[in-house]
């Protein structure tokens, strides 16, 4: 099973590039393949940032760092609700749970691939 993981950015910096350090930011695993595969089509569609605010994207950034943008989190939390997984994998719980608080703080969440 490949991890990808998710998690809220406290204070984002516009000049900073991010790097890998999923502790930091209190990341949500979930199984890259079984999930983002199937979500693939819809995720395409999130505006996000690859690596830092000096580069924005669409989508996730596979093999790197995604930052995804508060104004997209809505469109991510419909994805993660919609899967009928999510009542089966405790890990799709967390993340949905991860998105809303991010949500709630208007915070850039950080997504860290395979």
């Amino acid at each position: 099973m490949i991890k990808t993981q998710f998690g809220i950015i406290d204070d984002i910096e516009e000049t900073q590039h991010y790097s890998y350090n999923p502790v930091k930011y209190h990341c949500v695993p979930i199984d890259d393949t079984t999930y983002i595969d199937d979500w693939w089509d819809r995720l395409k569609l999130m505006k996000t940032y690859f690596h830092s605010l000096k580069r924005p994207e669409y989508g996730l950034a596979r093999y790197g760092i995604t930052l995804i943008p508060p104004e997209s989190l809505p469109a991510f939390q419909d994805i993660v609700l919609s899967d009928q997984r999510i009542h089966k994998d405790m890990c799709l719980v967390k993340l949905a749970e991860r998105i809303n608080d991010a949500i709630n703080q208007n915070k850039f969440m950080i997504h860290f691939g395979i």
